[in-house]
């Protein structure tokens, strides 16, 4: 859309953009046209603080309670803030008011008229990080899998929308690697989840290989939590190969960029299989000859 300007972050917003860095795929790499880059800098962003709400890692000071005209002594309560971020969010999405407060969102609104954005991915993010303060268990593998429909999916059919190449084709294999890839976080950060009292390992499961949740708090993985992290490693990869397609079907830079989603993950995986499935002692990381190793074999 013509005559739409991205409005330049400001140091605050920076903050939470740099975080970009430390994912386990590239959000907006170089070799994108500037145009997709800013507009997936400005998703990521979105996600990024709505994620941090939800975990309580904002910034200290009460600054992006005050962006969302929430009093600053509120600012812990995640719910209170998650009902100001939505409210801030419809402000996107409505063209007759003054837009929204908050500096990364009204660095969404450029994106969302140029793209044809609609609210509902938005939505379910903010819907999954509501879900993390109500439950912070799951007892079945088929209720992980509808979290990360809020929690992931959203997020790739938001990319493929932003590159014009959505189809229910492409939207079924671009879900299957998203929820790939929140399990694989979910495998990488069972310590740190569990230090906020949130266990993504589901239930069915951990019983199934004789894992208590003290076992989840020890220092070293023993062999039945080891045997549980490959198993939910597994299933991550079937997913994974379930998407894979997905890279096949496009063509160019975007192939490329979906490549490294995927090739990521796989990286991920690896780094996890290298240290034995033991991952309580913090999350494995891949690095970046594996990780362009895994992107070459993506491509072949």
């Amino acid at each position: 859309m013509t005559g739409v300007r991205h409005v330049r972050p400001d140091a605050h917003s920076r903050t939470t953009l740099d975080k970009a860095a430390d994912e386990n795929f590239p959000v907006a790499p170089f070799f994108l046209p500037r145009a997709w880059r800013d507009d997936l800098m400005a998703v990521y962003g979105y996600a990024r603080l709505v994620d941090d709400i939800g975990d309580g890692d904002l910034a200290p000071g009460g600054a992006d309670a005050r962006l969302l005209g929430v009093d600053p002594a509120l600012a812990d309560d995640r719910l209170i803030m998650l009902d100001a971020f939505e409210s801030d969010l419809r402000r996107v999405f409505d063209r007759t008011g003054d837009g929204p407060r908050h500096p990364l969102l009204r660095a969404l609104v450029p994106t969302a008229r140029r793209c044809s954005l609609t609210p509902g991915p938005f939505i379910g993010l903010i819907e999954a990080n509501r879900q993390d303060q109500l439950v912070r268990r799951y007892e079945t593998y088929d209720d992980l899998l509808a979290y990360c429909e809020l929690s992931a999916n959203p997020v790739g059919r938001l990319v493929l929308a932003i590159t014009g190449t959505a189809s229910p084709e492409r939207i079924r294999r671009s879900d299957a690697i998203c929820t790939a890839l929140q399990i694989v976080e979910h495998i990488q950060d069972v310590s740190e989840d569990l230090g906020r009292d949130r266990i993504y390992l589901p239930a069915q499961d951990m019983a199934r290989f004789q894992v208590q949740e003290a076992d989840l708090a020890a220092p070293t993985a023993n062999a039945s939590v080891r045997a549980l992290v490959a198993f939910e490693a597994e299933r991550a990869l079937h997913l994974l190969n379930e998407g894979t397609p997905l890279v096949g079907s496009v063509h160019g830079r975007l192939k490329l960029l979906l490549a490294g989603f995927v090739a990521g993950g796989r990286a991920a995986l690896t780094a996890v299989a290298a240290v034995g499935h033991d991952v309580l002692p913090g999350p494995p990381k891949p690095t970046k000859l594996s990780l362009l190793r895994a992107v070459g074999a993506v491509l072949r």
